[in-house]
């Protein structure tokens, strides 16, 4: 029975997250909250690992979150579930846009599907963030002033200039040591 749940909602995420895989995060959050496959905290968990390993974001998600639900076949079934929409999708309206890619309906559902991924991403961020920040372990509000600080350094560090150049994995890096020497 797991495994069909896990088919329906992955095809689910895959069929409606509509821009890469930070639009499944909102979903995955969801699932936490209806699920004991794993917790929200899990979910930023999920998310760091993700963005640490190659590959995409969604996908890599997907297999971790199926892996923790029910193992090696559910994190194979969850993500062949996330995928087979957007091949579904692909294969049609590959057929079909050569036909309409001049529509104004077209060019309009595009135009507004743009910021609703804008605003899926966003509040994706923003609960990955408190999850990440402001909930402790067991699911209590805290006020984790170093982490807050090393939030803010990292962002401004990241947005200075000649550091932009730096490839990502410097910075996570730098936040594994930080971590390790931190927690010491």
């Amino acid at each position: 029975m797991i495994y069909l749940k896990l088919f329906v909602e992955f095809f689910q995420i895959g069929l409606f997250a509509v821009g890469g895989g930070p639009a499944t995060i909102p979903f995955l959050m969801n699932l936490a909250d209806r699920y004991d496959w794993f917790t929200r905290a899990d979910v930023a968990s999920m998310l760091a690992i993700s963005e640490s390993t190659p590959g995409p974001i969604g996908i890599n998600m997907a297999t971790y979150a199926g892996f923790h639900a029910a193992g090696i076949p559910g994190g194979i079934l969850a993500t062949l579930s996330l995928v087979l929409p957007s091949l579904i999708v692909i294969v049609i309206v590959a057929k079909l846009l050569e036909n309409f890619a001049q529509n104004p309906y077209v060019k309009s559902a595009f135009w507004a599907i743009r910021p609703a991924v804008t605003g899926l991403i966003a509040m994706a961020v923003v609960g990955i963030f408190e999850t990440t920040l402001f909930t402790a372990a067991d699911g209590s509000f805290q006020l984790p002033v170093l982490p807050l600080i090393l939030c803010g350094v990292f962002f401004v560090v990241m947005n200075i200039q000649k550091l932009k150049k730096l490839h990502p994995i410097v910075f996570l890096l730098g936040g594994a040591v930080l971590g390790i020497v931190l927690r010491l």
